[in-house]
């Protein structure tokens, strides 16, 4: 995996021709007392890593370009603390721009990789609506849900993952920046009533009530659970997910890839102008 950052223009555009660029984007909001503002942000980073030196371990037939993390997401309930936020309408531009820009460049397929749950829906309806008007076969996912499948025992708790603030991430980042912690952290007093956004009334249903995020304290559930061993066998999984998923992405689109003659015209001309500089 090459980091888009470090590459020329030229390298940028010739691993387009057939490779895949991946995106990670995250949020910078409130994660309580205990973790930091960017949590989302670099756990999306954590988990790409981690499925990266995997992938570097046995390459993918394709080249893998990642972009550096977009920071900022959709966070508007977590401005009762702290968040820097985008509107819906924002975040779906700049997510349009940010694959319109790629495709100009050369891409032809783009993996989205996102670590807030307030991203999940913009998220996949800016995806399918750039495919309907770009020749592009676009993915997304968010980290927590491409699981490795293979039946080794991660010690995960689904009730309570991925919640926010709470004994998942707290444990991922005690894992991946235990430095970034802030320790002891509290145990979560009970709250009457229970919130209705993590833990609806009825299977199926959105329940969104005002203040609750502000009333429960910021997070989901009692992190004072957490621990570090939990942390990296969840994080080992979700890699491990992550990517098999990049690898399925590859495999399933590659032929496309193959076929589209003009982005691989322009990397022959590329390498050819490249020759000649050289001599």
């Amino acid at each position: 995996m090459r980091d888009l950052t470090r590459l020329t223009w030229r390298e940028v555009r010739g691993a387009g021709a057939s490779g895949i660029a991946l995106l990670p984007i995250g949020s910078q909001e409130q994660h309580a007392a205990h973790l930091p503002m960017g949590t989302d942000t670099l756990l999306a980073e954590a988990v790409l890593d981690a499925a990266a030196a995997l992938l570097d371990q046995d390459p993918t037939p394709s080249e893998l370009v990642r972009l550096p993390a977009l920071p900022f997401g959709h966070s508007p309930h977590h401005l009762f603390a702290a968040a820097v936020s985008l509107s819906a309408a924002t975040l779906g531009a700049v997510l349009d721009d940010v694959l319109d820009s790629l495709v100009t460049s050369g891409y032809r397929r783009i993996m989205v990789v996102n670590g807030h749950g307030g991203n999940d829906e913009i998220m996949r309806l800016a995806v399918k609506r750039f495919a309907l008007r770009a020749d592009v076969t676009v993915a997304a996912c968010s980290y927590w849900t491409v699981t490795a499948g293979d039946g080794e025992p991660d010690g995960g708790r689904p009730e309570v993952t991925p919640g926010h603030a709470g004994w998942f991430e707290t444990s991922l980042m005690l894992a991946a920046h235990p430095e970034l912690v802030r320790t002891p952290v509290a145990a979560r007093a009970p709250v009457e009533p229970p919130p209705l956004f993590d833990n609806p009334p009825y299977p199926g249903l959105t329940v969104e009530r005002h203040g609750e995020w502000a009333r429960v304290g910021g997070s989901t559930d009692d992190a004072s659970g957490a621990d570090a061993g939990a942390g990296r066998r969840l994080l080992a999984d979700r890699a491990r997910g992550l990517a098999r998923a990049i690898r399925a992405f590859d495999e399933a689109t590659v032929r496309a890839a193959d076929a589209a003659t003009a982005p691989a015209a322009d990397a022959a001309t590329i390498r050819a102008e490249e020759k000649n500089e050289d001599h």
